[in-house]
Formats: C-alpha cells, sequence, structure tokens
C-alpha cells in the first residue's frame, strides 16, 4: 500500500470500534478497510442502479 503521510482527527473511541468490528489490527487499518468497503458499496449500488431489472439469472432445476 502506497500513501501519503496524513493526519486527521478522529474518534478515537470509535475508530477503537471500528478495528474491532473489522477485525483490523489498529486504527489506520481499520481506516483503509472502512474507506475500501464504502467505495465498492458505491460502486455496488451504481451497478443496480445501471442494470437493475434487466439481468435475468437461470439456475439448475432441483
Amino acid at each position: 500500500m502506497s500513501g501519503t503521510m496524513t493526519s486527521i482527527r478522529l474518534d478515537t473511541h470509535l475508530a477503537d470500534e471500528a478495528a474491532k468490528v473489522l477485525g483490523a489490527k489498529n486504527r489506520t487499518e481499520a481506516v483503509h478497510m472502512a474507506l475500501r468497503e464504502i467505495v465498492a458499496l458505491k460502486k455496488f449500488k451504481d451497478l443496480m442502479t445501471k442494470h437493475g431489472g434487466k439481468l435475468t439469472f437461470e439456475g439448475h432445476d432441483e
């Protein structure tokens, strides 16, 4: 992972809780995980909006 050192103010209790929930080793990892998750969620929502109701799924008959 590459990046620039950035200083931000965090609610430390919230960051610690997020790290615990996400299974992160530290606050920095928790922030990175949360940022990746929100970006993925936005991309998923955009795909659903773009293709909503246009996709069909075929399954195997049981």
